[in-house]
């Protein structure tokens, strides 16, 4: 191999394993490993990093490129930990206090994340003219009263996305009354025009800060165990890449980044651009549709952990089918999860000497799959059947319920759970399952380019159309380079334009994507 051939390493924490790779310049693979997640980060992405860099007859000095994919911004959410305490500003009285912050939340969830709110005078007309003027004095009060109980700040306004400024304005009444070091999350460059979604990403992106902080320690404490010293690169969810600095401010961009390297991953692995994904582990299947190469973001508000959402998603179907999904019942009313043995698969299903019946031992004991002693599943060959034939059926409604038009089209199945899928689907005209499918989550982080993403409403009036789209056109860009996109290289990939009707004055909102290679060192 070329001595100025350039190595990246591509690794995938999920909830149980995590996964990495090692890719070359060409995006052949080198090496790859798969090893127990561990609590604290650190520990299991050094084990995986030593195992790929020990399988490689190359120095670590060629490792440029160091791309972390991971779920524990999800796994925060739905377990309730590792969040911070935000205080919550709404901008918008008193158009807006009929429905206070945090009011469709969890209890639960409110608890653990609720340092206290308030709805403050402000906020702007789509048009982008104020409602009312802006109060510092309310901001200031109600800060006062959480001082030493906040650990961060969301502060979201009424058509924020339109007119910023309010929102800037509140952010320096935090600075000046919290100081310069408690972060602060603006909802106008999180989520899209409706408010108390818009207010609930923004929440969701300030408590996950001291969860970023965590996942990016862990990666560059790692980093520097095995001596790399690499640019280094968390993915988010719409299947790209964003810079170290990025994560810290925008961390609730990786929920879901988990899927959107599968898809990435079985786009490159399987050669195709458009397909059906199934993503398979050891507790559910994400399944989902690439377009044009990347997952299709879903265009309807997210729930995330009870707290619906409208910043960008991937639009995926989950389902309770995966390898260590529990079997129980009898054959004739047989019950399929949600509930799974996952990491302990090989301690507790029966083809690995445990009592458990799971979808792994389904899959040997129909043949579709070969490990563990196909003998151990003797005397529950017909409850494991008619398991198995339930959860094809679960397969087929998701896949048909993420299909974009009625013919067949192709399906990619991948993740070490996906062994269980039968060999035909209907609808669906050929099963791709490509080598090395077991990672297609790391080959997906360590093969993604880097995004920038605006979504805006523009006020017409005195500008001329071409003006406004060049106006988010740059904003894209600048978001991509500002994730860590090579500035020459940035290509603007998508451009939507929407005008919106029934207002007093011409308004139109766009929504532009960029993106690029990475950055050169």
């Amino acid at each position: 191999m070329p001595a100025s051939v350039d190595l990246r390493i591509g690794i995938d924490v999920g909830g149980t394993n995590t996964d990495a790779v090692v890719l070359d310049s060409e995006n052949r693979l080198l090496a790859k490993h798969k090893t127990p997640t561990t609590p604290d980060l650190t520990s299991g992405i050094t084990t995986a990093l030593q195992a790929v860099l020990g399988q490689i007859d190359q120095p670590v000095e060629r490792i440029t490129h160091v791309m972390l994919g991971t779920t524990h911004a999800t796994n925060a959410i739905l377990e309730r930990r590792d969040l911070l305490k935000v205080a919550v500003i709404r901008i918008g009285a008193p158009a807006t206090v009929s429905i206070p912050p945090f009011s469709d939340w969890p209890d639960d969830l409110r608890q653990v994340v609720s340092a206290g709110e308030a709805v403050v005078s402000g906020g702007s007309e789509v048009t982008g003219r104020a409602l009312v003027p802006f109060q510092p004095d309310e901001v200031a009060a109600f800060l006062e009263k959480v001082a030493g109980t906040a650990e961060a700040v969301a502060i979201s306004a009424v058509f924020s996305p339109v007119s910023g400024e309010h929102e800037r304005l509140a952010e320096d009444v935090v600075r000046r009354v919290l100081g310069p070091e408690i972060p602060v999350s603006l909802s106008q460059g999180i989520g899209a025009l409706g408010l108390l979604e818009r207010e609930n990403a923004c929440i969701l992106n300030a408590a996950l800060v001291g969860v970023a902080h965590k996942v990016v320690h862990g990666l560059t404490a790692a980093l520097v165990q095995n001596g790399i010293d690499a640019v280094a690169f968390l993915t988010q969810n719409d299947g790209t890449l964003m810079g170290l600095d990025y994560v810290l401010r925008f961390p609730v961009l990786t929920i879901g980044s988990g899927p959107a390297n599968s898809m990435r991953g079985a786009c490159y692995l399987a050669d195709v651009s458009d397909a059906v994904v199934v993503d398979v582990g050891g507790t559910s299947s994400d399944v989902g549709m690439l377009l044009n190469g990347f997952p299709r973001e879903s265009s309807t508000p997210t729930d995330i952990g009870g707290v619906r959402t409208n910043f960008r998603m991937p639009d995926l179907v989950a389902i309770a089918v995966g390898g260590g999904t529990r079997v129980s019942g009898s054959p004739q009313a047989v019950d399929v999860g949600p509930e799974s043995v996952g990491y302990r698969l090989r301690d507790e299903a029966l083809v690995f000497g445990g009592a458990t019946a799971t979808l792994s031992d389904a899959a040997v004991a129909s043949g579709r799959a070969a490990f563990g002693d196909p003998a151990a599943v003797a005397g529950h060959e017909d409850l494991l059947a008619a398991a198995l034939a339930k959860a094809d059926d679960l397969v087929t409604v998701a896949t048909d319920q993420i299909k974009t038009a009625r013919g067949p089209v192709p399906l990619v199945a991948v993740g070490g759970g996906s062994v269980i899928l039968p060999a035909t689907i209907p609808g669906v005209e050929r099963i791709i399952r490509p080598e090395d499918y077991d990672v297609a989550n790391a080959i997906g982080a360590a093969i993604a380019s880097v995004s920038g993403q605006v979504d805006k409403v523009f006020k017409l009036a005195g500008r001329e159309r071409q003006e406004v789209l060049d106006l988010a056109c740059a904003a894209a860009r600048d978001e991509a380079i500002s994730a860590g996109a090579d500035p020459a290289a940035v290509e603007i990939v998508e451009v939507e334009e929407v005008p919106m009707a029934y207002l007093t004055e011409p308004v139109v909102r766009i929504r532009v994507k960029a993106a690029g290679p990475l950055g050169r060192m």
